[in-house]
């Protein structure tokens, strides 16, 4: 199952740039490690790559506002569906997360993000789900750290260098989703190899298959993204 990953509604305050970003990159190369950790999740392993300076440029003003994540709707009923959506992913993920604000801290925040970036929201918690099992302060044999797997060069790429950020939950999601809206980017769409840019197997299909089967469960009829953007 491969899930649209289109534009969504995004006010200009946080909109991210997704022509001009992403396609001039040069292509990656080789896979990188895996990690199949106790709890049956992959390690990302993206491979640091040449970027032009409008790509570079591009990407770090994608992550540089680290304001807080609060929903903002364009109706009533965009709201109401936030509020559904919330709900049923909480139920969902009660046994990973037990305490109800920490759960509600962490959805808000990949709704934002996922929003933010144009991605569907089941798949970005798709993705957290193979990737580290929900687990925070998840590390890799290949070092890639935190919720959505980030590799620490990204930081010194296009952040401020400092690869403990990494950990800081928003910090984290908001590098995943820019740095999986710059793959898609730079396979036209194709969300597959996109994936595989992601986990450093590109054109292997176990990584891409495990996120798309992954996402199933996150999934709630209608993509959040089309009911309101940040």
């Amino acid at each position: 199952m491969q899930a649209q990953a289109g534009g969504s509604r995004r006010a200009p305050r946080v909109a991210l740039t997704r022509r001009g970003v992403l396609l001039a990159a040069s292509s990656i190369a080789t896979p990188a490690l895996w990690l199949v950790a106790p709890a049956a999740a992959h390690a990302g392993g993206q491979l640091e790559e040449p970027l032009i300076d409008s790509v570079r440029t591009a990407l770090s003003s994608a992550i540089a506002n680290q304001a807080p994540p609060e929903p903002e709707f364009p109706s009533t009923e965009a709201r109401l569906h936030y509020l559904r959506w919330l709900a049923a992913m909480s139920d969902r993920l009660r046994r990973r997360k037990p305490e109800l604000e920490v759960r509600r801290e962490f959805l808000q925040t990949v709704w934002y993000e996922s929003v933010r970036a144009g991605l569907d929201v089941s798949l970005v918690l798709g993705l957290i789900q193979v990737e580290s099992g929900f687990r925070k302060f998840a590390v890799s044999i290949v070092g890639a750290r935190g919720y959505m797997q980030v590799m620490p060069f990204w930081t010194r790429v296009i952040g401020d260098g400092d690869p403990g950020k990494l950990f800081h939950m928003q910090t984290n999601l908001r590098f995943g989703c820019v740095i999986l809206r710059h793959y898609i980017e730079r396979e036209r769409g194709d969300l597959f190899m996109a994936l595989g840019r992601y986990n450093g197997s590109r054109g292997r299909s176990a990584y891409p298959d495990a996120v798309f089967g992954a996402q199933r469960r996150w999934l709630l009829g209608e993509s959040v993204k089309q009911a309101g953007a940040p």
